[in-house]
């Protein structure tokens, strides 16, 4: 009996020791080796390998200031505690990424919370509003700040809003696209306030494109992140390949002199020299963001009129953009998924009543792919759009689909006749016969030149050149609708509003983060923007049967548990009994 205790004695002390050797080696390992296990369905907690390329670039600390801290809704609680986790997945391969949550709302003096809310605004924040119900049928109003103040050194703090802007969507749908999203936002604000020299975008004008007022809000939200210009290419050779250099045999080499140009709703011809000038900037791997209408039609005239023709526009370009992968046909799509039209009915008491009909020219466009840049966004709104069809004359070309209408679309050629007289007919499925047709289009791989083997003889007389007959590997994107940037003007300031808001039906439409994907995914490439296409799943509850089974899983949520744990404490007290009364 003594010995069988020593033994036993001495197999614990062994034990334990070995237990001791293994952590102690498992820890050395861990200093030389790292690595981490992600045992979740979708790897949530897997980052993406441009992510990990990013934050192992830092060489000094990014500082995230999380305002999502306080008594909040389960569903923001989920989002700080995502928000918590991908923070702490981002330190796991940065030794340079820090943060804090902050409670904007903590002070009691209601004065000291408003000048707080006043500089999350001014800061680029925005806030959130919401009605919390209790349990006891009384509520109460808070103001949630769901977003991230970012700075790298000395530099500018950018905002970044955590919440997604789902139109349309219940919150936990709202909620869940934002933790989806959430490595993409986050990395999105390292890369962006860690970088040293913006790159810079165009706004080409000449061609009777939208002014500064029209496109004011998607300026200003561009130069955040990037230098901003307008200019004419004229006939400057230099317009778009500025930067010039020598080779050895002492010939002109040029370089895009922008990152991205943009060209918002030309309605006038362009010269055979600008196009010319356009192609050997892209031939030399510049980016362009077309939004171009085939089409001319516009409300201006239905302000003073009933009716109005929608008639072809001759930009000159059809033979450009033919070659490099897309036809913009000359036509008018009326979708029965559409935004609404205010009109005026009459007046009461000096204030004008308005109704809101729908306006099939005002079409609700969605992803038309799976593709990253409109993965999981709301609708975008456009006016007199067009549909786009892909060319087989681009060889090697990817033509890949962003945009188009609904299963219930009409196709109108022009000449068409536009009539606020519709606008009084009952809305019929048949009378939209077609399915979705493309309005919007990516174009990337090597295009071949316009001007390959055409090159036309006052160019080659002007000046020299480095001309190119295929372009090294680049992008575009086809938009049939100029308005589809433009912001609104409101009617009583007279000044712009932010992309995307209808001051009429107070929606916000995805105007904004459309563009702003577009130009991202033009300058930055597809690695940060393919990030968008990871797909998390939250289950969400059922908040009918929540409502409806409470006390029943209540019930089997606590006695349960207890019951398992006495009838598990009865066997073994059984099994005990049996094996010590045979001894």
């Amino acid at each position: 009996m003594e010995n069988k205790r020593k033994n036993l004695k001495k197999n614990q002390i062994v034990t334990f020791l070995v237990t001791v050797v293994i952590v102690v080696v498992v820890n050395v390992i861990g200093n030389y080796l790292f690595t981490r296990f992600d045992l979740t369905s979708e790897k949530r907690y897997t980052l993406s390998p441009t992510t990990k390329e990013i934050l192992n670039g830092l060489d000094d600390y990014v500082y995230f200031k999380v305002y999502l801290e306080g008594d909040f809704p389960a569903g923001f609680k989920k989002l700080r505690r995502e928000t918590k986790e991908m923070l702490d997945e981002f330190r796991a391969y940065s030794k340079y990424i820090d943060y804090e949550f902050i409670n904007p709302a903590e002070s009691a003096d209601a004065a000291e919370r408003n000048e707080t809310y006043k500089l999350l605004y001014q800061s680029g924040l925005n806030p959130t509003e919401m009605v919390i119900r209790n349990s006891d049928g009384s509520s109460k109003q808070m103001v949630i700040w769901p977003g991230t103040l970012v700075s790298y050194r000395n530099n500018t703090e950018i905002a970044i809003d955590l919440l997604e802007n789902q139109l349309g969507q219940s919150s936990e749908e709202a909620l869940n696209a934002s933790m989806q999203n959430l490595e993409f936002r986050l990395i999105d604000a390292v890369k962006k306030v860690t970088r040293l020299q913006k790159p810079q975008i165009a706004f080409i004008e000449g061609h009777g494109e939208l002014d500064e007022q029209d496109v004011y809000d998607i300026t200003q939200t561009l130069k955040q992140n990037y230098v901003v210009t307008r200019g004419e290419i004229g006939e400057k050779t230099n317009a778009l390949l500025s930067r010039t250099d020598y080779n050895s045999q002492g010939d002109v080499k040029a370089y895009p002199a922008f990152d991205a140009i943009i060209f918002a709703k030309p309605t006038e011809p362009f010269s055979e020299k600008e196009k010319f000038l356009i192609d050997q900037y892209i031939m030399h791997g510049g980016k362009v963001l077309w939004l171009v209408e085939p089409v001319y039609a516009n409300m201006d005239s239905l302000q003073s009129q009933e009716s109005t023709i929608g008639v072809e526009m001759d930009l000159n370009l059809d033979d450009m953009l033919f070659k490099y992968g897309v036809r913009l046909n000359r036509n008018l799509l009326m979708d029965l998924t559409c935004a609404a039209l205010p009109v005026r009915t009459g007046q009461v008491a000096g204030q004008a009543q308005l109704e809101y009909y729908r306006w099939f020219y005002f079409p609700l466009l969605q992803a038309a792919s799976n593709h990253p840049m409109v993965r999981n966004m709301n609708s975008i709104k456009a006016d007199f759009v067009s549909s786009i069809d892909a060319t087989t004359s681009a060889n090697g070309i990817s033509q890949i689909p962003l945009l188009k209408t609904s299963d219930y679309t009409k196709v109108s050629g022009a000449p068409v006749f536009i009539t606020l007289a519709m606008l009084r007919q009952q809305p019929d499925k048949r009378m939209f016969p077609q399915k979705g047709q493309n309005v919007a289009y990516l174009l990337k791989g090597s295009f071949e030149s316009l001007y390959a083997n055409r090159l036309p003889q006052e160019i080659i007389d002007s000046e020299e050149m480095d001309f190119m007959e295929e372009s090294v590997p680049t992008a575009m994107i086809v938009v049939a609708d100029g308005d589809i940037i433009r912001n609104q003007i409101d009617v009583k300031r007279k000044a712009p509003l932010p992309l995307g808001y209808d001051q009429y039906t107070g929606n916000t439409y995805a105007n904004k983060e459309f563009i702003e994907n577009c130009i991202s995914y033009l300058v930055d490439g597809e690695g940060l923007i393919d990030i968008r296409s990871r797909e998390l799943k939250v289950r969400l509850l059922d908040t009918t049967k929540i409502a409806q089974q409470r006390v029943k899983w209540q019930i089997i949520n606590t006695l349960i548990p207890i019951a398992l744990i006495i009838a598990l404490g009865f066997v073994m007290a059984i099994i005990r009994k049996k094996k010590y009364s045979k001894k």
